[in-house]
């Protein structure tokens, strides 16, 4: 097996490991779980963990060192500003962009091809660790003109590092000629959380040309040197680099204009640069002005670290990282037949890489009503109108600042965590690196207030909220998102059960030392150590669920097995429920505090598994008895409450002008989140006319997917239209999941789920794949009547669960094999 660098860092932990795992009293193992702690965090310190930036690298450290990339073609005047690169953008002409290939604690590759520039960009990014300050870091820039562009185009790029908190940074050394660096550029720095460190930018290789021309401003500052700008800024403003440069070069354009005249300009290639001003400051801005294609590297080096980065050292971690890639995909997500070609593996590998080179590290503060305002019970007749009213009048305070590590949906439009999101992100990554899928949940659960409830969605800071409209910034309190976190716990569980029974060889016996993807599994006792930690916390988080979204059966004398489980999502307003997920999907109308949420109780019932099976593995054994006596009676009342015989199917339920119980059935998602959330076994009476609905090509099933709605439903394809027609990739992966579930074990529906499994497998992948072709990107969602992906671009966050469904089996070919693991 190929061993990583990280071993260096993890020899003294397994050391520990197998020393300890045959005492493993309550001491050790602590000692144990905080090495693991901080060797993790060492692993995943540094990352480009600002994904809504082209290229934005942080380490994992609030208010601390940051480095980012900008660029345009500066061939014309009138569009040179507006072709400038930094933010991930959906408008700016991309033919396509992101991680070829990215492994989070080795680095990767991304490739943007920027159209709107005729440049194709390559970035490769590697880490390298060592020392006690997380190691060193590096990224190699190449540029080069695309087949439409002129093959001597100019291009500016400008490097940046900016620190935000405490501590120093500067550039090193004086230039030889004040008008620029003929070499390279180094800063050095210190902070107490980073150590001594320094960063290099390099000139590049002697291929690297650069544009000459005769207007006087070339002699002032010829453009074969590199400029240096260095600033002290206000610390809340740094995350604007962009409007920081363009202040910078309007100063001097504004010097050039008066001394040469507006009609005497240089060329904008000249004319759109900084001054070269090297110095102390908190930004520094570096930038190189080339002719045609160019290269040039990036050096991240930890003083404590055994060695420096070197241009070299790169190019050796480039090839390395590249290699352990492809051999740890073929050995964790590899394509099945049909998709185990080239193309489709490549396709896959960047769809993993897109999903984790996605993840960020976010501070700051949120904005929150703290009101609690009797309105947001809901529980009135017209209670939208009320809630309206309560949210005009309240008065939302910031709180925090907090920290939030997690994946993005997607990095041009939604570059921030979104709690229901992030359970589907997590499912590949759980296989592909389960320490780190941990370390996400970990962060997520530690958001959670002195009540339970968590954000569903995680805007944090300035930075985060100049991509969101004022009016959806405030989180309330009352507010839920379906708990898919428990999604990634229980699979964790699997994981765990799967280890203890298997006889298969510790990390202590193998010699195996790259494990920190894995240790929590390898060393289950760890594993069980992590569940333990944050058990209180899901128990909180579970019970505030309980309390806050408790539907009501008494007051309208439903019959039941239960009186308590149902449940309603608060939130509610006249034609939406954001809270669900599912945005604009029909619901009962008008809506009604009588009102009973079938996705929701399914929600409940995964949930209350979940925590019955954790409660299980820790020996909580009362808990466990109380959860599956909960389970249950979800169990019972999701038939009870929401089966409807007629239209045999789940339905939402509400109460009439009658008072009395009554099923809204609009077929589609909802009618079969019993199925998606696996609490249909096999032998269910209701499971065939599920199957049914969803293989009804009038209904739900399409040629590229599931559809979000049926339809024969009067609201199909109508108004928004968000979840009212089109396919998603996240419950699709549910339907997928489920069917072969179905499809692996006896059961009077097994062909039948066999079938649909196989063809929606075929169907959804090859779609993704084909549109990812044609267009560059993954969507956030496709159309049912023509495959094509709709909304927001570059969304590889749950789309990315392809990856999974080309992982999964190709049943025919597995036929007699047992049920693998998902």
């Amino acid at each position: 097996m190929h061993l990583s660098k990280i071993s260096a860092i993890l020899t003294p932990v397994l050391n520990a490991a197998a020393v300890l795992s045959s005492q493993a009293p309550a001491d050790d193992l602590s000692v144990l779980s905080s090495e693991v702690a901080r060797a993790n965090n060492q692993s995943l310190l540094w990352g480009p963990y600002k994904p809504n930036l082209y290229f934005g690298v942080r380490p994992r450290i609030p208010n601390s060192l940051f480095a980012g990339l900008m660029w345009a073609k500066v061939d014309n005047y009138a569009t040179a500003q507006q072709n400038f690169r930094h933010t991930c953008e959906q408008n700016e002409g991309m033919a396509g962009y992101g991680w070829d290939e990215y492994d989070i604690r080795k680095g990767g590759r991304q490739t943007i091809h920027d159209a709107g520039n005729s440049l194709d960009l390559t970035i490769d990014f590697v880490k390298v660790p060592g020392g006690q300050h997380g190691g060193s870091w590096a990224a190699r820039v190449k540029g080069v003109p695309r087949g439409d562009a002129d093959p001597d185009q100019p291009t500016s790029v400008l490097f940046y590092a900016g620190l935000e908190g405490l501590g120093n940074l500067g550039v090193e050394g004086e230039p030889e000629d004040p008008r620029g660096f003929t070499g390279d550029v180094k800063l050095g720095g210190f902070t107490t959380d980073l150590g001594d460190f320094s960063i290099d930018v390099t000139s590049g290789p002697e291929s690297n040309e650069y544009p000459e021309h005769g207007h006087p401003t070339y002699d002032e500052k010829p453009l074969d040197r590199t400029l240096v700008s260095s600033l002290t800024m206000h610390p809340e403003q740094l995350w604007q680099t962009k409007v920081i440069m363009f202040t910078q070069m309007k100063k001097e354009v504004d010097e050039m204009v008066e001394k040469y005249g507006s009609e005497n300009p240089p060329p904008p290639y000249q004319l759109f640069t900084i001054k070269n001003e090297p110095g102390d400051g908190n930004m520094h801005l570096v930038q190189k002005v080339f002719k045609g294609s160019f290269e040039f590297d990036i050096l991240f080096s930890s003083a404590s670290s055994p060695q420096p980065m070197t241009s070299e050292l790169l190019t050796e971690q480039i090839s390395s990282a590249s290699l352990e890639f492809s051999e740890r995909f073929e050995s964790v997500h590899p394509p099945q037949a049909p998709f185990d070609t080239a193309e489709y593996t490549e396709f896959s590998k960047s769809m993993l890489s897109n999903l984790v080179g996605g993840i960020g590290f976010f501070h700051g503060t949120d904005i929150v009503d703290r009101s609690a305002a009797p309105e947001y019970d809901e529980e009135n007749e017209g209670f939208w109108e009320e809630t309206a009213e309560a949210r005009g009048r309240a008065q939302p305070i910031l709180e925090g600042p907090k920290d939030l590590f997690t994946c993005v949906p997607s990095r041009p439009f939604f570059p921030r965590g979104f709690l229901w999101d992030e359970g589907f992100h997590l499912i590949p990554v759980i296989d592909w690196d389960t320490d780190l899928a941990l370390e996400i949940v970990k962060s997520w659960l530690s958001l959670m207030d002195e009540d339970g409830w968590i954000a569903r969605e995680q805007i944090l800071g300035s930075e985060a909220r100049s991509k969101v409209p004022p009016e959806f910034t405030i989180q309330y309190p009352h507010y839920a998102n379906p708990p898919t976190l428990f999604i990634i716990l229980e699979a964790f569980i699997d994981k765990l059960e799967a280890k203890k029974n298997a006889s298969m060889q510790t990390y202590a016996d193998s010699g195996v030392t790259d494990n920190l993807r894995s240790i929590f599994v390898d060393q289950p006792e760890l594993g069980e150590a992590f569940i333990r930690s944050i058990y209180p916390l899901l128990k909180k988080h579970y019970y505030w669920y309980r309390s806050t979204q408790k539907g009501d059966i008494k007051s309208y004398d439903r019959e039941a097995y239960s009186t308590r489980e149902a449940y309603r999502w608060r939130g509610r307003s006249i034609q939406h429920i954001l809270t669900s997920g599912l945005d604009d999907y029909p619901r009962p109308q008008p809506p009604h505090p009588g009102e009973l949420h079938v996705d929701l109780m399914s929600w409940m019932g995964m949930m209350t598994r979940a925590l019955r099976r954790i409660a299980v593995t820790i020996g909580e054994t009362e808990d466990a008895e109380v959860f599956k006596t909960y389970e249950t009676a979800i169990e019972r009342n999701i038939d009870d409450l929401h089966w409807d015989d007629d239209a045999r199917t789940y339905c939402d339920a509400t109460i009439d002008e009658y008072e009395e119980h009554v099923h809204v059935c609009h077929k589609g998602y909802i009618s079969i989140f019993p199925f998606l959330t696996g609490m249909l076994g096999p032998d269910s009476p209701r499971l065939k006319a599920i199957l049914d609905l969803i293989g009804d090509p009038e209904e739900l099933w399409s040629d590229y997917g599931i559809r979000s709605l049926s339809k024969k439903d009067q609201f199909y394809g109508t108004a928004e239209n968000y979840w009212r027609s089109p396919i998603w990739v996240n419950i699709n992966y549910l339907v997928l999941k489920n069917l072969y579930d179905i499809a692996i074990v006896s059961g009077p529906h097994k062909e039948q789920a066999r079938e649909l499994y196989s063809n929606l497998r075929k169907n959804l992948v090859e779609n993704v794949f084909q549109e990812w072709k044609k267009t560059g990107f993954a969507w956030e969602q496709y159309n049912p009547e023509t495959g094509s992906g709709q909304r927001t671009q570059h969304f590889t966050g749950w789309t990315s669960m392809v990856v999974k469904m080309m992982s999964m089996p190709d049943l025919p070919a597995s036929e007699q094999k047992g049920h693998d693991e998902l």
